[in-house]
């Protein structure tokens, strides 16, 4: 039977609970942006995010470079920052920011991709697609999927070196993984090594336990993922964003769902998103994938932003980092033997 969020403490953990006493103590109450102008929300969530990204773990490289905008697939000119650790290997991890498909930037989740990339030995690509509700679905996806598409190409002169390609992201960015990995499958493009969906949003079904659990947070709330999904509909109805497989995965058939790479699930144990975490590892599973699925008791949902302060991110990462090593050298592996056959 699949886990319910009631079979989890819905308690703050004692490191949780102090970090989120101290920061209201010193920011007081915060304003709501998603109730607010999109540019103002933006400027608000960058500050309220600054403070998580400092104290940077040191790279070898850091560099910020452009992919061209693919007129056939529908994408933009984007930004792409490159995070390459010390004795990088082979290959490359796309990291998808989340931010509820309207938020967030690469600089905000910085610090979280540099420690994903010195844990996983990997140089973090992270591209900076567009926002809703200005460009709503699919216009961020298709950013994703020209990312994916020139992860090598765009970062060869920096010396990333071919090899293994794997993609990550969380919240909305979890989304804009899975999505991006559905739409190459279903394109023929080239096999993605693996993907690790940190507390994913899966799709538009706001009854589910968890959503009705946590509906007041603390954190993240059912009404701002509403107003998220909303942004990102654009002029769709939530029925048809709901049916459709780039958007809602969890909409995906079993064949879609079966042939994905091997994915790394993790979810925070206090979050409304706990669910979709929950019900495509369900879908998985009854498929007879048995895919690691790591769940973080007492902690929020965005709770790997808050690596500098939190015991839980740091460990949460390390754990992440090693799943993303194990899937670049199988695949590695796997490379290697074929070329000797």
């Amino acid at each position: 039977m699949m886990p319910q969020p009631r079979d989890f403490p819905s308690e703050l953990s004692a490191e949780m609970a102090a970090l989120s006493a101290r920061v209201l103590s010193e920011d007081g109450p915060q304003p709501d942006a998603t109730l607010m102008p999109s540019a103002d929300g933006r400027a608000l969530v960058e500050r309220n995010n600054a403070r998580w990204n400092q104290d940077l773990p040191p790279l070898a490289l850091r560099e910020t470079v452009l992919v061209e905008a693919d007129p056939v697939l529908g994408s933009a000119p984007r930004k792409l920052e490159v995070l390459v650790p010390s004795h990088a290997g082979p290959g490359a991890l796309i990291f998808v920011h989340g931010g509820g498909f309207c938020f967030c930037s690469p600089a905000t989740h910085e610090r979280c991709a540099r420690l994903l990339a010195i844990e996983s030995g990997l140089p973090v690509l992270m591209p900076d697609y567009r926002l809703a509700p200005e460009d709503p679905f699919p216009a961020g996806l298709r950013d994703v999927i020209a990312a994916l598409r020139n992860a090598f190409k765009a970062t060869r002169h920096l010396g990333v070196e071919a090899g293994p390609l794997l993609i990550s992201g969380d919240s909305a960015g979890a989304n804009l993984a899975l999505t991006a990995l559905l739409h190459e499958q279903a394109a023929g493009q080239p096999d993605i090594a693996g993907a690790l969906l940190f507390y994913g949003t899966y799709g538009c079904d706001f009854d589910t336990p968890s959503y009705l659990k946590f509906a007041e947070g603390p954190g993240l709330t059912r009404a701002k993922m509403q107003r998220y999904w909303s942004a990102y509909a654009g002029n769709r109805d939530a029925t048809t964003l709901a049916a459709d497989v780039l958007a809602s995965p969890l909409s995906a058939s079993d064949e879609g769902l079966s042939r994905l790479p091997p994915l790394y699930l993790m979810a925070a144990g206090i979050d409304p998103l706990l669910s979709d975490t929950l019900r495509l590892e369900a879908r998985l599973s009854a498929l007879g994938r048995p895919e690691t699925t790591t769940i973080h008791p007492g902690v929020v949902h965005g709770f790997l932003q808050h690596s500098i302060d939190l015991e839980a991110a740091r460990e949460a990462l390390r754990l992440a980092g090693g799943q993303a090593r194990r899937m670049a050298a199988k695949a590695w592996s796997n490379h290697l033997r074929r070329r000797k056959a």
